[in-house]
């Protein structure tokens, strides 16, 4: 599997491609955002990993311009520790965001652990369901509602995909963060309320059926009853 690094700092990048590439991955290594936003959307790789920091197009810009084309694991790598910058990581379409000095042996997981998702993706991708007027169509990654068609990030599909398939039962925000972004977070961080917020805002509010529901003192569920 190839992976691309978009990362400035030469020591970093060079200790991730030796490492990387001596775990058994292809590694294309890159300074500057713009050719690295070059590089992930002209190419096929199957995971970046991504510096906010660059010159010439910081991450922030890169990760907004991928998920905008195409549904690419991507992995923050930075020094921007700060609870804000992780949230708004995520919130762009980040696969996961693991902060520097970071354990090479963790990155490498976290790497493993995205690349089997893919292909459990692809083993499933024949999955096609149906709530009330809604379609989500795994195969074309595509989900209509009354025959329109609705544009979703990365990330807002793969909420919406785990809260259809499990209809009818209560998520808390615990699970909905565990399942959609792998990894926990912190009571005080609102990155799923503002997940649901704007999968509402496309699925649910031009419509006068709702289906996404708040449960008080729960979460979130997908039912076609009120």
């Amino acid at each position: 599997m190839s992976i691309l690094v978009i990362e400035d700092d030469p020591k970093t990048g060079d200790y991730l491609k030796k490492g990387l590439r001596e775990s058994g991955y292809a590694v294309d290594l890159i300074c500057n955002g713009s050719d690295g936003l070059h590089m992930a959307l002209e190419n096929s790789y199957d995971l970046v990993v991504l510096d906010v920091m660059l010159p010439g197009t910081d991450g922030w810009k890169i990760m907004a311009a991928i998920r905008a084309r195409r549904d690419l694991p991507v992995i923050f790598l930075t020094a921007r520790d700060h609870v804000n910058d992780r949230i708004r990581g995520l919130e762009l379409g980040a696969d996961d965001y693991l902060v520097k000095p970071f354990s090479f042996t963790e990155l490498l997981l976290r790497i493993r652990t995205l690349l089997r998702r893919g292909v459990v993706r692809e083993v499933q991708a024949l999955d096609f369901f149906q709530v009330a007027d809604l379609q989500l169509d795994l195969l074309r990654r595509k989900v209509t509602r009354q025959g329109i068609d609705i544009v979703l990030t990365n990330k807002e599909f793969l909420l919406l995909h785990l809260l259809v398939k499990r209809q009818d039962e209560a998520l808390s925000r615990t699970v909905i963060a565990c399942e959609v972004w792998d990894m926990n977070f912190d009571s005080d961080t609102n990155v799923v309320d503002v997940a649901i917020k704007r999968l509402r805002a496309k699925i649910d509010n031009p419509f006068e059926h709702k289906l996404i529901h708040t449960v008080r003192s729960i979460g979130y569920m997908f039912s076609e009853n009120p």
